[in-house]
């Protein structure tokens, strides 16, 4: 795992994070946000495999009344033609222990509920659902 520290490895990741964040029009569009997110302290996260991003992440590490110093992965995507060869896993598994490394005491993500093979996954790595996550758009 390797965290982007410069606009350059952002935007190698944008074609991927787009899989998951359709949304996101263009890579420089895609690195003004993660420039502005990473001064609250987000990070993105990636994995590359002969040379191509087939991995990223996005998460930080806040402290939550709830339950304390806790990694919090905002985006987590495997490119589709990437898939099943076991980096995912890989990226969980580096996340995790990230969180051990910080001394977190959770690990936790969101999963949009559209996204039945990526719960299929979660729960077979051991993780549980906790909680609802309810939004209200304001816009």
């Amino acid at each position: 795992m390797r965290i982007a520290s410069s606009a350059e490895e952002v935007a190698r990741c944008f074609d991927v994070m787009r899989e998951l964040r359709p949304k996101l029009k263009s890579a420089e569009e895609f690195v003004g946000l993660i420039e502005q997110q990473q001064s609250e302290g987000f990070q993105l996260a990636y994995l590359e495999a002969e040379g191509q991003v087939v991995t990223v992440a996005g998460f930080r590490v806040q402290h939550l009344l709830a339950t304390g110093l806790t990694l919090y992965v905002d985006d987590l995507v495997t490119s589709e033609r990437a898939r099943s060869r076991g980096y995912g896993k890989a990226m969980l598994d580096a996340l995790i222990a990230h969180a051990r490394e910080r001394g977190c005491a959770m690990f936790s993500l969101d999963s949009g509920t559209w996204r039945h093979d990526a719960h299929a996954f979660y729960f077979r790595e051991g993780m549980r659902v906790s909680s609802f996550h309810f939004i209200l758009p304001l816009q």
